[in-house]
């Protein structure tokens, strides 16, 4: 049975997990068609990320004259499916954002089921539990196919009522967390006779990737943190403690910051005010090659965030041999293991940050090299892709064999 993906705008370089998964699942011989509601083409510079953007159908890229036929014809042709779909999107749209947005993500939805019509399509599989998951529902509400979302978090356990999320596990043929954090949260929205089509299947990364982690490099520790700029990354939390650390003994330790957002200016000003300017540096967005180099080049991964669900770069320091100094936040306890595999620390807690910071610099590189391969292995034991694949592949033939 194809099926299909629905991503909100695809690919991003943030989500290069789901193109891992999805080209794992067509090595298992299942057929993917990926849709998304838009391109981001202009902003990407990967190689692979290029090909899949060529691979996707983006659905607003048909046009409003499109998107408006296909909702009338949809209309049309089941007028009590419709309104049922129409009822639904105004519930939910005076629970989220405005009606006036969930009408746009009806006809989202009507272009969705006609498109999964034409190709046969009878199940998709949203990522994120925000817009995807509700275009899958009002498609599945229209008569089109069948669907299941994989849950990130925390945006989904931030707001679940606003995002209608109760009626979104109720609706999907099953549903997914990455994590056993993230299973704890579905299921405080489903009864428990609904708790058996919630599962965890872990993002993945490709071990092939980093088969050959480079050593550990030479000089006082080098600290790398990995992510969009924005306030749940706690990255200017991570400014102050690097600036007691240095203050507090640690003074040659040097921190270097992939990626932007809308934070960039704040950090400027944190790094500045701190007076770190010789010792951060923001180094922009990066490709996959990139972040893997910059990976290569420090000793340990710091993820200082408030709010996660849980982070791929995370996994893939710990793939490259490094450990990681995180907080105890959703998923993060899961894979990172204190004294054995990294830190881990409250969050929003700058001095305890810092005394992770002071404990890595002192710790002896032959030290920190062993928990670098203890990360390593417990990485690859939880988080390879074809793994997780294989998991999903199984939910995607139950559903299938339990189809009509």
């Amino acid at each position: 049975m194809p099926i299909a993906y629905l991503i909100n705008t695809y690919p991003q370089p943030s989500h290069s997990f789901i193109r891992r998964e999805i080209r794992a699942l067509e090595r298992r011989g299942q057929a993917v068609h990926r849709f998304a509601f838009r391109s981001a083409r202009a902003s990407l510079v990967d190689p692979a990320d290029l090909a899949e953007d060529d691979a996707t159908e983006h659905l607003l890229a048909a046009g409003a004259l499109r998107l408006a036929a296909d909702t009338l014809a949809e209309a049309a042709r089941a007028p009590g499916r419709f309104a049922a779909a129409l009822a639904l999107a105004w519930r939910c749209g005076g629970q989220a954002r405005a009606r006036a947005l969930h009408l746009v993500y009806l006809a989202e939805a009507a272009r969705l089921t006609r498109r999964c019509r034409m190709l046969g399509i009878r199940h998709v599989h949203a990522h994120f539990g925000t817009n995807p998951a509700t275009v899958a529902m009002l498609a599945q509400r229209l008569g089109g196919p069948s669907f299941s979302v994989t849950l990130h978090g925390p945006e989904e356990f931030d707001a679940p009522r606003a995002l209608c999320l109760p009626e979104k596990l109720g609706a999907a043929a099953f549903a997914v967390a990455i994590s056993a954090h993230g299973l704890s949260q579905l299921r405080r929205w489903r009864p428990p006779d609904g708790w058996d089509r919630l599962h965890i299947v872990r993002c993945g990364i490709e071990p092939s990737a980093f088969a050959n982690p480079s050593a550990l490099p030479d000089g006082p520790l080098r600290l790398v943190a990995v992510g969009r700029f924005a306030p749940q990354k706690g990255f200017t939390v991570l400014i102050e403690a690097l600036a007691l650390a240095r203050s507090e003994g640690a003074r040659d330790v040097t921190l270097t910051l992939v990626g932007d957002g809308e934070m960039r200016g704040a950090i400027a000003a944190a790094v500045a005010a701190a007076g770190l300017a010789e010792a951060v540096r923001l180094a922009g967005w990066q490709d996959e090659a990139g972040v893997r180099a910059a990976l290569a080049a420090a000793h340990v991964l710091a993820v200082p965030s408030f709010a996660e669900g849980l982070p791929v770069v995370a996994m893939e320091a710990m793939a490259a041999g490094r450990p990681v100094i995180g907080t105890w936040v959703a998923g993060l306890p899961e894979l990172v293991e204190p004294g054995a595999t990294g830190w881990l620390v409250p969050p929003a807690d700058a001095p305890a940050l810092a005394r992770a910071i002071i404990d890595a610099a002192q710790t002896p590189r032959a030290e920190l090299a062993r928990m670098g391969a203890a990360a390593r292995a417990r990485a690859l034991a939880l988080h390879d892709v074809d793994a997780s694949a294989a998991r999903l592949h199984a939910l995607f033939a139950r559903q299938e064999a339990a189809s009509p």
